[in-house]
């Protein structure tokens, strides 16, 4: 299923502050909600954000490399709810050959971020994991939690 980043949250959850993830898949107003850390969180809102912030963080390290190297990133799956836990592929173009890379949901999404790649979810992923929309509408955004980076 084609999908985008809706927004990146924060929960407030017995146990803490909470980052969060909202995926969105095209024609439908569920929320898959993928819960990450907090650096993880604002390496994919600095990525959405196209935020510069002088030197690169490890994401765009990865990407001016993979780049020198001459690949690209042509897609990120997210294809699998393993135990409770999300499980992404990043699709890579190379001057070998195209590659599939494992990687976690947030990488993959913090590189989509950065290049503009298409995002897919699994169907039967979404479908174990969706959310309505109102579930997180309490939530704030992560740019309003952490003002000081």
């Amino acid at each position: 299923m084609d999908a985008f980043i809706d927004g990146v949250k924060v929960a407030n959850t017995p146990s803490g502050t909470v980052p969060v993830v909202l995926v969105g898949v095209e024609d439908d107003d569920d929320l898959l909600p993928v819960f990450v850390g907090f650096d993880e969180a604002m390496a994919i809102r600095r990525g959405l954000d196209a935020e510069d912030i002088g030197r690169p963080l490890t994401h765009d390290l990865l990407l001016d490399v993979m780049e020198e190297l001459g690949g690209r990133v042509e897609r990120v799956e997210i294809t699998e709810l393993r135990e409770g836990t999300y499980i992404a592929d990043l699709h890579l173009d190379t001057p070998r050959e195209a590659t599939v890379v494992d990687a976690r949901p947030s990488d993959a999404l913090a590189l989509a971020a950065r290049t503009n790649a298409p995002i897919s979810v699994a169907r039967e992923v979404y479908e174990a994991g969706k959310e309505l929309p109102d579930e997180f509408e309490e939530l704030y955004d992560i740019r309003e939690v952490v003002t000081d980076e």
